[in-house]
């Protein structure tokens, strides 16, 4: 498979907010040695849903990080956990015996090999391979810990179809962070972007800068304004109406930006273990409106993430690809876009920003399938660039 071209491949992506599995089967193509890179103009948020593909086109005009690599979102679609035990067992498995968290384990494995079964259907065509994420249950790479549950022998077995899995050990065992994952895929996939920028559970951006890529976790995100949201009975601030209406807590904005983990030089990386210990604590101190909370996380995330980018090479032109749940947060994004300028902030079609994460995983698994590295040491922090993943090859 190694030579192989082009590959159908899927993403498989369970977030922090365990509220799905997101699937995104995708059609990857890398140009042979006779045809030309493309150099494209083609921004994503201005493509027509009916004919998906992508090549690594241009954000900002620059064609310097121009890739051989295009691709094809061929289908995309969200498996919600409601109605199943799943949103309760993941939440309790931090606190589960060993025995217990590896039947979780094989569990999950079995419920996502089946779950992609039921994609597959309606003439969809047979992946190459599966690339799952899994779910996180711990991730303290500072202990040379991680671990994501969802056992890819059970995919492999239950589907039929070779999957690659565990994608993080590797890269921690080599004194990196594990994460994040995607730079590696913005590089390839999207990096005529000049910054590309994740709004899920936690914020997390990547850019090129000294010939090399740099990316890191910027704060909590979605992990914590669901949380106050659903305290209100609400499963999340549709639109951001909610921090909308409130009002910023100063005091409670300083304590925030002076979190010892805003200064820490060089990779780094934020797990729900930290938002526990550390984040959520501040907010719980005030007995202020959760309105006013929620437009106060909302201030300091796009304070965090106008700091992240606020590099001496910064221009008019320069461009930032917002993805995530959060991109959906109309006021979050206005926030940002206020406090980023003058750099110019896209938001692309829903499903690119819904599924980016699992597109960039089924890529993931195309490179370690041919052994060329999928997670960089510029990012991590570890001793060296690596192609992580476990590989469940099924002969045919």
């Amino acid at each position: 498979m190694k030579n192989q071209n082009p590959y159908i491949a899927l993403g498989v992506m369970s977030g922090t907010s365990a509220d799905g599995l997101d699937l995104a089967l995708c059609r990857f193509e890398k140009a042979r040695n006779d045809r030309p890179d493309s150099g494209i103009d083609r921004n994503p948020a201005d493509h027509d849903p009916g004919n998906r593909d992508y090549e690594n086109g241009n954000g900002s005009g620059n064609d310097d990080n121009i890739s051989p690599w295009s691709f094809r979102i061929l289908k995309t679609r969200n498996f919600s956990y409601s109605g199943t035990a799943w949103p309760e067992r993941l939440v309790a498995a931090e606190t589960s015996d060993g025995y217990t968290l590896m039947e979780m384990h094989r569990d999950f494995g079995r419920f996502t090999g089946e779950t992609i079964k039921d994609f597959l259907v309606d003439h969809c065509p047979t992946p190459d391979l599966i690339a799952s994420h899994g779910h996180t249950i711990f991730h303290r790479p500072e202990k040379g810990i991680t671990l994501q549950i969802g056992d890819g022998t059970e995919i492999a077995a239950v589907t039929g179809i070779t999957t690659v899995s565990d994608f993080r050990r590797l890269d921690v065992a080599l004194g990196g962070q594990g994460a994040p994952l995607v730079p590696i895929g913005d590089d390839l996939l999207f990096g005529s972007y000049d910054y590309c920028l994740n709004l899920g559970g936690f914020s997390n951006i990547s850019f090129r800068e000294s010939g090399k890529r740099v990316a890191f976790d910027i704060c909590p995100v979605n992990i914590v304004l669901n949380r106050l949201a659903q305290s209100k009975g609400l499963e999340y601030d549709k639109g951001g109406l909610t921090a909308l209406s409130g009002k910023v807590i100063h005091g409670l904005l300083e304590q925030l930006e002076s979190l010892d983990f805003y200064s820490l030089d060089g990779p780094r990386s934020l797990g729900k273990e930290w938002t526990e210990e550390v984040f959520m604590p501040l907010l719980e101190k005030y007995t202020a409106p959760v309105e006013d909370k929620m437009r106060t996380v909302c201030e300091h995330i796009a304070l965090r993430i106008a700091a992240s980018i606020a590099r001496p090479h910064l221009t008019d032109g320069s461009s930032l690809l917002a993805t995530g749940g959060g991109a959906k947060n109309g006021f979050l994004m206005e926030l940002i876009a206020e406090k980023t300028s003058p750099v110019r902030v896209i938001i692309p079609e829903e499903e690119l920003i819904d599924f980016k994460e699992a597109v960039v995983f089924a890529f993931l698994g195309v490179l370690r399938l041919r052994n060329e590295i999928n997670c960089l040491a510029s990012v991590t922090g570890a001793k060296r660039d690596n192609s992580g993943g476990i590989v469940h090859f099924l002969c045919r």
